[in-house]
């Protein structure tokens, strides 16, 4: 089964919002084993929202909409719906009553055009929208379903988790499909394929690899449809990559390096602190990402200046002038430091170059040194990212959890 989604909006095609409603909806609709024909962005104009559907529908089974659903005024989507399904209108009074309820508690005064929001094409499904004030539309014409919802991505991914997911399990049933994912790290995409050819090359035909390349890791994405056994039959291939591939394996499973360090130091109850300069907090943002992380995490030291490294961390000032503070000296010092400062188990420190400038001969930009410790051992490590400043920054990210992840599992 295919499906195409449609994005409406003027500032995603001039770039002042970035389309990642998109990219949630193919995760969500291939685990459905649906599969995403195209992607397209149009303006806010009416005649080019029906062109574009007829022409999604001549294609595609399931064409969802986001965008244009607000109530101010050039926001058009759903009258242009209503228009093209040759619908008249009613109104909801479900959705009206929460939109009186969703104002009163904010003490605001409910508008004529928020009223609005409660009208809807007559012969649409509406899909509460619990999260905001405009609600999504189903509509399901010959034997084809479109879905129109809002382009605000929080409201969007919980009106398709909890009201159209259901619809579209129940209206199209699928075949199995089974994912199963394998994160490598420090080996280049390249390098990775020469290692596992004659595997991929002996792969049946309803079994798929796929290589998805990210700063310093790549992910390999085993995928297979069938009937019973497709699940032991792509874990077994998996295996296979597994021992062939070796050390630079992180985990054999589809989550991020600091849902890995969470799962690692909450199974054993210990915690850890970070002491961060070149990254500038990002670790200890990808880390308060996740849900109930306050059970690992204690808390984080942005030491962005040496004085900073040296009040807060107790790193000595001397060594700011004779090894400088992208050292191994100095993050020695400041993974010890925060460490004994905020009573943890384990710590991450990282200092570096991002630049694009401050680099030197013996320190161009993209060095980045990076230490991990616990109270028997500091490992220190020193690293040159390529790319622009934003890429060694998540490069840092990256190589600071793996090499926690080694430390944590040499103790445990």
């Amino acid at each position: 089964m295919q499906a195409e989604i449609i994005t409406i909006g003027d500032e995603l095609l001039i770039g002042q919002v970035v389309d990642t409603n998109s990219a949630w909806l193919g995760q969500i609709l291939n685990k459905q084993n649906i599969k995403i024909r195209r992607i397209n962005s149009i303006s806010d104009d009416a005649a080019e929202i029906k062109d574009m559907l007829s022409d999604c529908l001549k294609r595609s089974e399931l064409i969802i909409i986001t965008g244009g659903l607000g109530p101010t005024k050039d926001d058009i989507t759903k009258k242009t719906l209503a228009e093209y399904f040759g619908m008249g209108w009613r109104i909801d009074q479900d959705v009206l009553s929460q939109l009186e309820t969703f104002f009163k508690q904010r003490g605001r005064e409910m508008l004529e055009a928020n009223k609005l929001q409660a009208e809807l094409p007559d012969n649409c499904i509406t899909l509460k929208n619990e999260w905001g004030t405009a609600p999504g539309m189903w509509f399901d014409v010959n034997g084809k379903v479109v879905i129109s919802l809002p382009g605000v991505p929080h409201e969007m991914k919980n009106i398709i988790e909890f009201k159209a997911l259901p619809l579209i399990q129940k209206k199209f049933k699928q075949p199995e499909l089974y994912h199963k994912t394998i994160i490598t790290i420090n080996v280049p995409e390249s390098l990775l394929a020469m290692n596992i050819a004659d595997i991929e090359d002996s792969l049946p035909n309803y079994i798929k690899l796929a290589y998805l390349p990210n700063m310093n890791m790549v992910r390999l994405r085993l995928t297979g449809t069938g009937d019973h056994g497709i699940k032991e039959e792509i874990n077994a291939i998996a295996d296979k990559l597994i021992n062939r591939i070796g050390e630079n394996v992180v985990v054999d499973e589809d989550i991020s390096l600091p849902e890995l360090i969470f799962n690692m130091l909450a199974k054993s109850g210990q915690t850890l602190s970070v002491a961060e300069s070149c990254s500038g907090g990002i670790i200890s943002h990808q880390l308060t990402l996740l849900p109930g992380i306050s059970k690992v995490f204690v808390g984080a030291v942005i030491s962005y200046s040496n004085s900073v490294k040296h009040h807060q961390l107790g790193v000595e000032n001397t060594l700011f002038e004779t090894v400088g503070a992208v050292s191994e000296q100095v993050v020695v010092q400041m993974a010890k430091g925060v460490r004994e400062r905020l009573q943890t188990d384990y710590s991450i420190a990282v200092s570096g170059i991002a630049g694009p400038s401050g680099g030197s001969d013996d320190k161009p930009v993209g060095s980045v040194v990076i230490g991990v410790c616990s109270k028997n051992e500091v490992i220190v490590k020193k690293h040159h990212f390529i790319g622009d400043r934003a890429n060694v920054i998540n490069r840092s990210a990256n190589a600071a959890f793996d090499m926690l992840r080694l430390l944590i599992l040499k103790e445990q």
